[in-house]
């Protein structure tokens, strides 16, 4: 992978991961860093599942796999934020 596909991949996480957080209702008490590995993971493994369901078939933007991509970044941050307070209770 080139050093652009990185920058990017890093760009997207980041940005997947800052809409997972608004989509979650309250502060979370989690840094930039784990914010941005959150939206990367979500953002591989939401493309991941769009391909078998033919998502990428279509034309244009999309949408679809922007939300299920934003929908497993908020379940990140809320399994994240919950795994966090446990630990520290």
């Amino acid at each position: 992978m080139e050093i652009s596909g990185v920058i990017s991949a890093i760009v997207i996480g980041a940005i997947i991961g800052l809409l997972g957080r608004l989509v979650v209702p309250g502060r979370q008490n989690i840094g930039v860093l784990a914010t941005v590995l959150v939206g990367l993971l979500a953002a591989f493994v939401g493309a991941w599942l769009a391909h078998p369901l033919g998502l990428y078939d279509r034309k244009g933007v999309f949408w679809i796999v922007w939300i299920i991509q934003i929908g497993l970044a908020a379940l990140g941050i809320v399994a994240l934020e919950r795994f966090r307070s446990r630990r520290q209770h």
